[in-house]
């Protein structure tokens, strides 16, 4: 296999993971929509998806190390050596692109209310995720 038909492969499952993957929405009676929140709450929100969009397309690159090290610890240093840089690769791609959608489409309010396209919504949250946050800055 040559290596460019390796990357049109991997690039091609990135893109079919990404396309595959809904987002869930298990808290439908909290559900926010633009009209009925503030002007300072949508603006807020686009923000937060804007930044968040630069964030994951500059960063998703930090994926391949991090998938390396998940796999190591969970599933042994085998695993980790051999199925981890393909997890990360993979999940550079999805991370990055991901973010540059974000970004490119700030102002749009999907999926949900400016909520992120998957979980973790940064490369850096491991064990945590938005209901998670939410939830402990409302407490």
């Amino acid at each position: 296999m040559t290596a460019l038909r390796f990357i049109r492969l991997v690039t091609a499952g990135g893109a079919l993971l990404l396309l595959c993957s809904a987002p869930v929405r298990a808290d439908v009676d909290n559900f926010k929509s633009v009209e009925d929140s503030s002007p300072e709450e949508v603006v807020g929100a686009m923000s937060l998806k804007f930044v968040r969009g630069l964030a994951n397309a500059a960063t998703g690159w930090l994926e391949l190390p991090k998938q390396i090290y998940v796999t190591f610890r969970d599933e042994g240093a085998a695993m980790g050596l051999t199925v981890g840089p393909l997890k990360g690769i993979g999940m550079t791609i999805v991370r990055t692109v991901t973010g540059a959608t974000e970004a490119a489409t700030f102002f749009v309010p999907y999926p949900g209310f400016f909520s992120p396209y998957f979980e973790p919504p940064y490369v850096w949250d491991v064990h945590t995720s938005t209901a998670e946050r939410m939830q402990k800055s409302e407490e």
